[in-house]
This record gives C-alpha cells, sequence and structure tokens, in this order.
C-alpha cells in the first residue's frame, strides 16, 4: 500500500538525487580526506599537573573516609562537612592546575 504522506515521497526520492545526501566515493580524488591533522601552534594539554585534577575526582569515592557520623564539626556530622571539604579540593585543585599549566606571556 503506497504511503499518502506527501512529505514521506518527497524524502523518499530527494536521498536518491541529492548529492550532498550520498556516500561519498572514497576513489575520488576531490573528496575531502577523513585524517587531516588538527592545526599546529595549538595549545597543548599534555602537561603533568592535570594528573592532579584525579583527586577532586578519586577522593570522593574512598567512602570509608566519610562514612561515620563522627567527627562532629559545629553540629554537623562528618558526612556532611566532609562533603563541603570536597568541594573546597576540588576549586584548589582546579585552581593550582590553571596557575601552573597556563601560558605565560
Amino acid at each position: 500500500m503506497p504511503s499518502r504522506d506527501p512529505d514521506a515521497r518527497a524524502l523518499a526520492t530527494h536521498d536518491e538525487e541529492d548529492p550532498l545526501l550520498a556516500p561519498e566515493n572514497p576513489k575520488d580524488p576531490d573528496s575531502p580526506t577523513p585524517t587531516t591533522p588538527p592545526p599546529s601552534g595549538g595549545r597543548s594539554d599534555r602537561s603533568p599537573w592535570n594528573w592532579l585534577l584525579l583527586l577532586p575526582v578519586a577522593v570522593p569515592l574512598m567512602t570509608f573516609v566519610y562514612n561515620s557520623d563522627e567527627p562532629r564539626l559545629a553540629g554537623f556530622p562528618a558526612f556532611y562537612w566532609i562533603q563541603l571539604a570536597f568541594i573546597l579540593l576540588g576549586v584548589s585543585t582546579t585552581v593550582v592546575v590553571y596557575r601552573m599549566t597556563r601560558k605565560r606571556g
């Protein structure tokens, strides 16, 4: 049974006629190569300081650090104030890594 939707029929014939939607010929010398190298002279993110960013990810995963009610700090259980300390840890390590890896000059 043929489709009564005119858009569906137009889309079916449109794919066959549109050269932009047709698959590229890999043997065509004018087709762009998918392995073009990125432009050189850009910023390199291969600094050893970037490894420090794993610290605020790994420390909160160690649940034995904060899986307790004691000690309390200003009446708050350890779980809550240690979570706030993790935020400060993440911010401080991000600031340190940023300052150590930014380009000077």
